[in-house]
């Protein structure tokens, strides 16, 4: 998981790095060409575009530091993580399943849970068979766990 995770953040650097040392130096080298830069949209759009790239290749760099850095020996191999897959039933009998995930990567449609959310935050460190409530902008839900695949045992299987 750790593994794949930073494999992904590195392929969008790179995918970023090749728009950043040649597709837009052309645009920018393009659009000098057609004359006076102050009023020259696309000149204008090319630098904000490569702006905006450099930003995001630094937080992803960032972000690859950060994720190498994590110890999954820490991540509890018998309780939910960093990583794991949570199978729970809502108070309402509704089956879901949640992944628990660094901040941006959630996607609560997908069913991918930032660590740091309400939700993840109430089931981390739980087990199967626990249950816990969880005040939500939506208000209180109530879940129990019925089965747990931890980061390590993705890595194992």
């Amino acid at each position: 998981m750790k593994d794949r995770l930073i494999k992904k953040f590195e392929d969008e650097i790179q995918a970023l790095n090749h728009e950043l040392k040649l597709e837009l130096p052309k645009e920018i080298k393009r659009a000098r060409e057609l004359g006076d830069l102050r009023e020259n949209a696309e000149y204008h759009a090319a630098k904000e575009r490569q702006r905006l790239v450099e930003s995001r290749i630094s937080m992803l760099q960032k972000r690859v530091a950060e994720i190498a850095l994590i110890n999954v020996d820490r991540i509890p191999k018998d309780r939910a993580g960093f990583g794991s897959t949570l199978h729970v039933v809502e108070g309402n009998g509704e089956k879901m399943t949640f992944q628990l995930v660094m901040p941006e990567d959630a996607d609560a449609e997908k069913g991918l849970i930032s660590t740091t959310s309400p939700i993840g935050r109430a089931l981390i460190n739980k087990e199967p068979g626990d249950s816990v409530k969880v005040t939500t902008p939506g208000g209180m839900r109530e879940f129990e766990i019925v089965k747990l695949i931890t980061i390590h045992d993705e890595a194992a299987g």
